[in-house]
């Protein structure tokens, strides 16, 4: 790997999941085949079965994706060591954050999949399934979206939660809360608005329960100091401490995720490449409309590494 590149590792969070993610470096990676092991047996349920064979309804779940997401992202990610490319810094979308402090050397991949599928099991349980919903708004800026949510609120939850472009804004909320904001957002000029696929609202209010109750499963882990730098979702400042790992998992599961930042401060940092680690292209087309110039690429299978490798090389 040319030393060239300060490379900042993404990775990918729920909604990246598909039937099949990871199964060909768990055929061709000792280094990837050892995480899937891992996780496994830290679990103590056959992941990787649902994982490369489905149903897609049961990879669907909260309580599975998270912890799937986060293998199939650690596991690439050890490919890539494998052939030597490793980041010099790193961020996640959400649940990617915990993938990118796995890689970092903050959690143990065994506490991390225990921990996110208790938190993918809170985050379901905190809103009854039906009334809440979330939804991307297109086309308009963060001002004219927080005008809309507090406008569509009329006492009920609409937030930000998620600040993926200038362009494409997540809100999350209560359900009928988020429609009314999706039809004000296109009186006002928002270009189009779709609601998600999503079995609950995440990174707003109605999340704050099961923030408490993460809070009693992430005080039982060992936290160390990162070997590189995370940028975090909810203020995209660099976790550099032990110390910093727990206090913003706890706010992120309530707060939005502030991806354009993220990527900003990794590019301010020096990053003078992106590769997206793990299922899904989502966060490289976003990379590359957020920090133009910079080049970006995905590794979501040993074919993507090959690319990635003779696409940097070349840059």
């Amino acid at each position: 790997m040319p030393s060239i590149h300060r490379i900042a590792f993404l990775f990918p969070g729920q909604g990246s999941q598909a039937v099949g993610m990871g199964r060909a470096f768990y055929e061709s990676s000792a280094a990837a085949k050892r995480v899937f092991d891992e996780a496994n047996d830290a679990l103590g349920i056959d992941l990787r079965r649902v994982m490369f064979e489905g149903p897609e309804a049961d990879l669907a779940l909260t309580a599975t994706t998270q912890p799937a997401v986060l293998t199939a992202s650690v596991a690439a990610a050890a490919a890539c060591a494998e052939r030597g490319m490793k980041p010099a810094l790193a961020a996640g979308h959400s649940l990617g954050e915990y993938s990118a402090l796995v890689v970092a050397g903050t959690l143990s991949l065994a506490d991390a999949v225990r921990v996110v599928r208790r938190r993918g099991e809170f985050m379901q349980a905190a809103v009854p399934v039906g009334t809440g919903a979330m939804a991307a708004v297109m086309g308009v800026g963060l001002g004219v979206v927080e005008q809309v949510c507090a406008d569509a609120a009329k006492g009920e939850v609409v937030d930000i939660a998620n600040v993926n472009s200038e362009q494409q804004i997540v809100i999350a909320g209560h359900k009928t809360a988020v429609e009314r904001a999706v039809a004000l957002a296109k009186d006002r000029g928002g270009r189009k608005s779709v609601l998600l696929p999503v079995s609950a609202p995440f990174h707003c209010a109605l999340m704050s329960p099961a923030a408490e109750r993460l809070a009693a499963e992430l005080a039982k882990i060992t936290v160390s100091d990162p070997r590189i730098p995370v940028v975090r979702n909810v203020d995209a400042g660099l976790t550099r401490t032990a110390a910093d790992v727990v206090p913003f998992l706890l706010r992120q599961v309530a707060s939005p995720v502030r991806w354009t930042a993220c990527v900003q401060r990794l590019a301010s940092e020096g990053a003078t490449a992106f590769v997206e680690v793990g299922p899904g292209r989502v966060l490289t087309g976003l990379a590359k409309r957020i920090a133009e110039g910079v080049p970006a690429v995905s590794v979501e299978d040993p074919a993507g590494l090959d690319k990635a490798l003779a696409a940097l090389a070349a840059a």
